[in-house]
């Protein structure tokens, strides 16, 4: 059981960390990896049905985790499936966060390298960024809520002003037709825009935390939906601006749109770098959140204390972060990933859950 009152956050807290965990990389790859697949301007429903999907499976989740409150996926996952296999999925689960860390710090590597410190070596740009990680996860759930719930609202404002100023070059006939093609090119791309919104699965550990959990599934569902806004309005606003054709052969569209105009008069022209800063700390509310997860969840394991873990863990994420030798390393890294996903939060929750109930009225029989 989790005991300590300063390990107990709010249901808006809660709700800021998903959102937060969520948004990351989708922002800047989210209209290429999706027109790729659906190669029609509907990619806005695309997105819209994959947040709906999202949400599903948040809430599945949710309710697994209320089933066994003040714990975490970690402890609870033996109880219904045994220790040995209990194990087995926490451990995949921890090998997932650690994974997702080394991927979200050497994707900001690779964008800080390009766009802001070009030639710089990525070890120089990934050692203070995951040090800061390191810092920020010391002082445990509380201080990375509170983090959060500043770094939200400052990427809410930049992100909406420097995506409406793009109105400059926007023309609505790149989104038309609507449904041209028929409602099968958006269904084939349902499976990529899901996997934009991982990071609900994060509920699995911080439902524990929350003072209220049976306002999980409120938390679960806003910090899915903040995203989806911003998700419909980036692909809205970068098909717009390029179109289909032009996101296509672009690797950082959303980038390439921002600088692709300029608002001469103002102290800046170019706003590229606005969205590199918020996307930078999206990013590390990415890795920090992933980071502490994993250690926790390592900890709950063995039942030791939590900080060896943390530092235990840091050579073993960056040297993960350093597999990928290129930037289509790096897609595909993040592509198994996904595909990780799939299992670990699309059909383990609802199984485990089935399996608890199934004993549940097993037991109700016998007695």
């Amino acid at each position: 059981m989790i005991t300590s009152p300063k390990d107990r956050i709010t249901t808006s807290q809660a709700a800021v960390i998903v959102t937060n965990y969520i948004l990351g990389m989708g922002i800047l790859t989210l209209p290429r990896t999706s027109t790729e697949k659906v190669k029609t301007p509907d990619i806005w429903l695309t997105v819209i049905l994959g947040g709906l999907i999202a949400m599903m499976a948040g809430v599945i989740i949710v309710k697994l985790s209320q089933q066994f409150p003040g714990k975490t996926f970690y402890q609870y996952s033996q109880k219904i499936v045994g220790k040995w296999v209990g194990g087995l999925l926490s451990l995949l689960l921890v090998c997932y966060f650690f994974m997702m860390c080394g991927f979200h710090a050497r994707s900001l590597a690779e964008i800080t390298s390009y766009f802001l410190l070009e030639g710089t070596p990525l070890w120089a740009i990934l050692m203070p960024y995951m040090l800061t990680g390191l810092y920020l996860i010391m002082g445990g759930i509380n201080p990375i809520a509170r983090l959060f719930e500043i770094i939200l609202p400052i990427t809410v404002g930049i992100f909406l002003l420097v995506a409406f100023m793009s109105f400059k070059i926007f023309e609505m006939d790149n989104l038309r037709p609507v449904l041209g093609l028929g409602i099968i090119p958006v269904l084939k791309g349902i499976k990529t825009t899901t996997l934009s919104y991982t990071g609900f699965e994060i509920m699995l550990i911080i439902t524990a935390f929350m003072k209220q959990p049976n306002k999980a599934g409120k938390a679960v569902l806003v910090g899915i939906f903040i995203p989806l806004i911003f998700y419909t309005i980036t692909v809205v606003m970068v098909i717009g601006g390029l179109s289909i054709d032009g996101v296509i052969t672009l690797t950082w569209p959303t980038i390439d749109l921002i600088r692709s105009f300029e608002m001469s008069g103002l102290i800046f022209e170019r706003f590229e770098s606005f969205l590199l800063v918020i996307w930078i700390m999206q990013m590390f509310t990415s890795f920090t959140t992933g980071y502490y997860a994993a250690s926790l969840g390592l900890a709950q394991f063995f039942k030791k204390n939590i900080h060896p873990f943390m530092y235990g863990l840091f050579p073993i994420i960056y040297i993960a972060a350093m597999i990928p030798t290129n930037i289509n390393e790096l897609f595909k890294f993040g592509d198994m990933l996904g595909n990780a996903v799939l299992f670990l939060f699309g059909l383990q929750p609802p199984l485990l859950l089935l399996i608890l109930r199934l004993k549940k009225r097993k037991h109700k029989v016998k007695s």
